[in-house]
């Protein structure tokens, strides 16, 4: 006989480089006793349907095996959701201990320490480049000209001011048409304003697009800051510097440069827990 087995998988709704629900960047996180199959894997994290979905194998008290899902495909590298990952083992779970080692497919070895409360991500510098490459679809996508392009593991359109980021408006078919083939998102980046509608210090604003991963805008992207930090960094001569994302949910972030490593701080908030129910396998008997 054919038995369907039903697995009951825990999960947490997490916000993310937030200390208010319903802002930052929500991220679905699942701490699992092993791996399920990639396929099971990316139905789950198209059945969250958030930007991210992330998966961990815990190895001791302090490490595990972390991986993310877009709803389309899984990710080298995801901030936001490695953030959320810390904040379910740290404040949801009693058995996990700061700090925290995190190996991957793709990213190294990522770090996560608690200090006073907030959560720091420890990860590899994305340094960018000039760019020569012919963006002008890119451009005509995002509905303007940057002043100055930049490469990385994404495009970095940099603009002159705040209120442009804040406008940009792209037309996201066009924009995966013209970013297909090249496994990258644009990063849309500019000074920040002097005041800000809270008026705390902000250095830098940034958006990121990347509708060929199943995103069209990223409410918050911890792994853009690798490269906006080292960026902003040499342009205003700081090793440590104030972030805010201006997405519709928005987020802030505060990133440190330390040599060839990135230091970014953030909080997170749980907003949701639940029980996801899978059908395993057939047993036959």
């Amino acid at each position: 006989m054919t038995e369907a087995l039903t697995a009951r998988l825990a999960y947490h709704q997490v916000d993310a480089f937030t200390r208010s629900a319903f802002t930052g960047n929500p991220a679905a996180v699942y701490v699992l006793d092993d791996w399920l199959n990639d396929d099971r894997l990316q139905a789950i994290a198209a059945e969250h349907n958030l930007a991210e979905t992330a998966f961990v194998v815990p190895a001791s008290a302090s490490s595990g095996h972390l991986r993310w899902f877009t709803p389309t495909c899984e990710v080298a590298l995801c901030g936001h959701a490695t953030l959320a990952t810390a904040h379910v083992l740290l404040t949801e779970r009693t058995d996990f201990a700061a700090p925290l080692t995190f190996t991957t497919e793709q990213a190294g070895e990522l770090y996560v320490e608690q200090v006073e409360g907030r959560l720091w991500l420890n990860f590899p510098a994305d340094a960018p480049t000039p760019c020569d490459e012919d963006l002008d679809a890119v451009a005509s996508a995002l509905g303007t000209t940057p002043d100055e392009w930049r490469l990385a593991s994404n495009y970095v359109a940099v603009f002159a001011s705040q209120a442009t980021v804040a406008a940009l408006a792209p037309d996201f078919a066009a924009l995966a048409r013209a970013l297909a083939g090249t496994d990258r998102g644009v990063i849309a980046t500019a000074p920040a304003d002097a005041r800000q509608p809270d008026d705390k210090p902000i250095d830098f604003v940034s958006r990121y697009f990347a509708p060929a991963h199943g995103i069209n805008e990223d409410p918050v992207t911890g792994s853009a800051h690798c490269t906006l930090a080292p960026y902003w960094g040499q342009r205003l001569d700081k090793t440590a510097l104030a972030a805010r994302q201006i997405s519709a949910r928005g987020g802030t972030l505060a990133c440190r440069i330390a040599d060839d490593r990135i230091h970014i701080g953030g909080d997170a908030v749980t907003v949701a827990a639940g029980t996801l129910f899978i059908d395993t396998s057939d047993v036959i008997s």
